[in-house]
């Protein structure tokens, strides 16, 4: 497979020149341009995994370039750059979608080198999405899960509550087939958060926050880009949507929450809860089931919670009776 193409935009010679020096043994194809204008017309000519965009450039600034190859080349990975560290700029590129990440000028090599692989990664990961394949999706969740060691074997155990609370719903094959591929996906944005701030110790501040949630929209822009099916995308997008409406994307309330992301939603939380996070240390099995219960009607579906919290209580009384035999023996 040939190497993808990364775009390096500024009206700078000297700047593109050091890039270039940087990405010299960089396993993809340096294209550079010095104008909106020009970048856009190697982008027409040539499929372009990402571009990383100066924003003072005369003619069109990086914002408005970015913008323009979203709606030309969707899958192309996009990243902002600017000297005058205008964070607002930056965010509100991001919330709108325009952006994948954004870097300071003078850059970090090392943090820039970062953003690319992980650029690279995300363009990838839309192309592999689209084999539709048990396996090539599964290792992707689990490719991401390399991003933060605390999620080891999480998107399985997801997949897994998340199938059992299903089965015992009126759900076609084809749709338990979606919740588990939305499952293993559902954390497939979080490849545009710095590691830094996945395994930060401690509380975030809103600045990290503000990016850390927009993993939830990143990931079904991807799953979309890949044509993926719409519960799957559902899942990736909403399973931070709260039952009273004060979770993030959309603030969805209720039932407005698809159900497929409501299921992934209480399996997600529930093993948040019972994994050690660099923010907080786990529950016992029993205390993840009373916090379940108090988040009943408000984080989560009162009657998904029920019926899972139903089938915790059973796993939980069928390891007593074999504790039991065991011990008469």
């Amino acid at each position: 497979m040939a190497p993808e193409a990364v775009l390096f935009v500024d009206d700078e010679d000297n700047i593109l020149n050091s890039l270039e020096r940087l990405f010299i043994d960089g396993n993809f194809v340096f294209l550079r341009a010095t104008s909106g204008a020009a970048a856009l017309e190697l982008i027409r000519q040539r499929p372009v995994a990402m571009v990383v965009s100066d924003h003072c450039m005369p003619g069109m600034n990086g914002v408005e370039l970015l913008s323009r190859v979203r709606a030309i080349s969707p899958e192309t990975v996009r990243v902002l750059m600017t000297a005058h560290a205008d964070f607002e700029t930056a965010v509100a590129a991001i919330n709108q979608g325009e952006i994948f990440r954004f870097l300071s000028k003078p850059w970090n090599d090392a943090e820039l080198k970062g953003v690319v692989i992980d650029g690279l990664f995300r363009y990838r990961l839309a192309g592999s999405m689209r084999s539709r394949d048990d396996s090539t999706l599964r290792s992707l969740g689990q490719m991401v899960e390399l991003k933060d060691p605390y999620t080891k074997g999480h998107c399985d155990r997801v997949a897994d509550y998340a199938q059992r609370i299903a089965a015992d719903l009126p759900m076609n094959v084809e749709t338990l087939k979606e919740i588990r591929y939305g499952s293993w996906l559902h954390d497939c944005g979080k490849v545009g958060v710095p590691e830094e701030i996945l395994n930060f110790p401690g509380p975030l501040n809103a600045q990290q926050y503000s990016l850390v949630k927009n993993h939830s929209q990143w990931g079904a822009e991807v799953a979309l880009q890949a044509r993926l099916a719409p519960a799957v995308v559902n899942i990736i997008r909403h399973h931070h949507e709260r039952y009273d409406g004060k979770g993030y994307p959309w603030a969805l309330a209720g039932e407005a929450i698809p159900v497929e992301a409501r299921i992934v939603s209480i399996a997600d939380v529930f093993d948040a809860m019972t994994s050690d996070r660099p923010y907080q240390r786990k529950l016992s099995f029993g205390g993840a089931m009373e916090m379940l219960e108090r988040l009943r009607g408000t984080s989560l579906d009162p009657e998904l919670t029920g019926a899972f919290l139903d089938i915790l209580r059973r796993d939980e009384d069928s390891r007593g009776g074999d504790e039991k035999v065991a011990g008469q023996g």
